[in-house]
């Protein structure tokens, strides 16, 4: 893409994106994602005046000398967009594209994270790492983040959930916002997923096109996967290829579902040719 229309598109969606994290969002996303309050910063020697519940007696006793836990108000936030970016994103049957969706999504919760004065990080994952930005702050910074979410090219197609959350525990030390942007055709990433949501707050926010849930019967036709490119002919004339389908699809789904519940993650579905503004101030309200 071109450098000219590239700046045209991502005024484009900022203009379209901003609007609706300044008139919406910002102050739903505020009230829901709060500061996480009094946060350890330090040990040093007790003083006059200081409460004694402080004290840090395992250090006291290392030392022979009263010591007591500093702590401090952590008002600002982080949040990091976790972007699936693999061949399955780039699939559409109405209006749009998943990916058009998904980079909308992200660049309406970035703007909204700005209007609260937070750090905004950028994760885009196929079945590897292909770009990680660290967290900041402005408007500059969520422009950047807009370019690489339409421009980007990922060095593979498949989707690996699971490495993706373990890069997020490797790299975010402290609590995070995370919203993780995906169709979630993906699995065995329970456990990854039970380790990051100790530490930070995830949502996971499922894209998908009403063509993928079921298979229509349109004869003998020649697929390609998205994500590994392999081609065969497939007989969608045949009832148990169609509910062999299903099962798979719904099988991904259901698995979705009930990992991001045990670990006591939040979950949005929204369709390609749905409001994703009213289902993401929906699950907002619901928190």
């Amino acid at each position: 893409m071109e450098t000219k229309d590239l700046l045209k598109k991502v005024r484009k969606i900022e203009i379209k994106t901003r609007r609706l994290s300044d008139h919406i969002f910002s102050g739903e996303y505020h009230t829901s994602f709060k500061g996480r309050g009094m946060t350890f910063s330090e040990v040093r020697p007790y003083q006059y005046g200081d409460d004694i519940r402080a004290i840090d007696w395992n250090v006291t006793a290392r030392y022979n000398e009263a010591h007591v836990k500093v702590f401090e108000e952590e008002r600002e936030l982080t949040m990091i967009l976790m972007v699936d970016i693999s061949g399955s994103e780039s699939f559409g049957t109405k209006n749009q594209f998943k990916k058009d969706i998904v980079i909308e999504i992200a660049a309406t919760m970035a703007f909204s994270a700005t209007q609260n004065n937070d750090k905004i990080g950028l994760i885009l994952f196929s079945d590897q790492i292909e770009l990680y930005i660290p967290p900041k702050k402005g408007r500059s910074h969520v422009l950047r983040i807009i370019r690489e979410l339409i421009e980007f090219e990922p060095q593979s197609h498949k989707t690996d959930i699971a490495q993706a959350l373990k890069f997020l525990s490797s790299t975010q030390k402290k609590k995070a916002i995370v919203f993780m942007i995906s169709d979630f055709m993906s699995d065995e990433y329970e456990q990854t997923l039970k380790i990051a949501s100790k530490k930070h707050d995830i949502t996971g926010i499922r894209v998908y096109d009403i063509r993928e849930e079921k298979m229509p019967n349109i004869g003998m036709v020649s697929m390609q996967d998205a994500e590994t490119g392999a081609v065969q002919w497939v007989n969608t004339g045949s009832k148990s290829v169609r509910l062999n389908y299903e099962k798979y699809y719904q099988d991904k789904i259901n698995y979705f579902k009930e990992t991001f519940s045990k670990s006591g993650s939040g979950v949005v579905n929204t369709r390609v040719d749905e409001s994703y503004v009213t289902k993401l101030l929906g699950y907002f309200k619901s928190r």
